[in-house]
């Protein structure tokens, strides 16, 4: 079934936490449910309290589901903290706050581990309780961690991130297990299905929530000799991120926080890059940057981002079948 077929296409978007969920949600909005597959970053979760905790996947999972705390964008919304208050009462490791609800969720994927599920199926009954009517999936069922060497020694992402609230100066940046880790069953299906009409790497942390996944040998692989289009949106913008500490730990690591670096990143696999008007003046010599309105505020800029994106895929594909013509 070819892709130019409107009803067939499916597109994957490759996603993190909060600045990629605002991208999948504008999606949500203009595609068809079954035309859209979510592969989330693995690489900020960990075992915490005898419990796996999946921060980037349960921000996507509790966002699309409506029942995200609307001012953090993060965690769960009308949230109670009794179990943690009483935790540290009682002297017990309570560092990382999780909710009562969020509690739950996460008590609930414990059992679903212990039954012998995946994660990636764990993850996918937890999206159908809640009602999140879109394939989510993590992109791979295999530990992959990120981790950092800092001037304060070497740190798991969640102590750098939460512990040390991103004050640790960063050398470099490992995402341990991706060396042996392999591709979740939905996203390795989407990958090769003739329906696959383009991917979009949403934007997200470069360095902590793509990369992860990038690191991960097949996920490169495959989006290198893919046929579809694949693009990105920039996190940056008038070299400043959108969220989190992007340009921080660029600026760490020695690179100037501009949206080129994500076409740098990405080259090898990358057709074209959405950045924002602000950065207009890189698309005057060079191809690859499309201009577009990427700061999303609201639920029309979502919406209006992601029918930029589809358009963007769409062209690439017209301009491919002319070429092989």
């Amino acid at each position: 079934m070819s892709t130019n077929d409107p009803g067939s296409a499916r597109y994957l978007a490759l996603c993190g936490g909060i600045g990629g969920v605002k991208l999948v949600c504008g999606l949500a909005q203009v595609l068809p449910p079954d035309a859209l597959v979510v592969a989330v970053n693995v690489g900020d979760d960990f075992e915490h309290l005898g419990l796996t905790i999946c921060p980037d996947f349960d921000t996507v999972l509790y966002t699309l589901a409506g029942v995200v705390h609307p001012q953090q964008g993060w965690g769960r919304a009308d949230e109670s903290l009794g179990v943690m208050e009483e935790l540290r009462r009682l002297g017990g490791d309570g560092w990382f706050t999780l909710g009562d609800r969020d509690v739950a969720l996460h008590l609930l994927r414990r059992q679903l581990l212990d039954n012998g599920l995946t994660l990636s199926q764990a993850n996918a009954d937890l999206a159908r309780r809640l009602g999140v009517p879109l394939a989510l999936s993590p992109v791979s069922d295999q530990p992959v961690r990120t981790t950092l060497d800092t001037d304060e020694g070497h740190l798991a992402f969640q102590h750098y991130f939460v512990r040390r609230r991103c004050e640790p100066v960063v050398r470099s940046i490992r995402y341990e297990g991706a060396e042996t880790a392999t591709l979740a069953p939905l996203i390795r299906d989407t990958l090769t299905s003739p329906q696959l009409a383009g991917v979009i790497v949403c934007p997200s942390n470069p360095y902590l929530s793509i990369e992860p996944m990038l690191a991960i040998a097949e996920l490169r692989a495959r989006l290198r000799t893919l046929q579809a289009p694949v693009i990105a949106v920039s996190p940056i913008v008038a070299g400043s991120a959108i969220k989190g500490p992007t340009a921080k730990i660029m600026k760490e690591l020695g690179v100037h926080p501009a949206a080129d670096v994500i076409a740098n990143l990405y080259g090898d696999f990358l057709d074209a890059v959405l950045i924002d008007e602000a950065d207009a003046a890189l698309a005057t010599n060079d191809p690859r940057f499309v201009v577009a309105s990427t700061i999303m505020r609201t639920s029309e800029h979502k919406a209006t981002l992601a029918r930029e994106c589809i358009a963007l895929i769409q062209r690439l594909q017209r301009s491919r079948t002319g070429e092989s013509r």
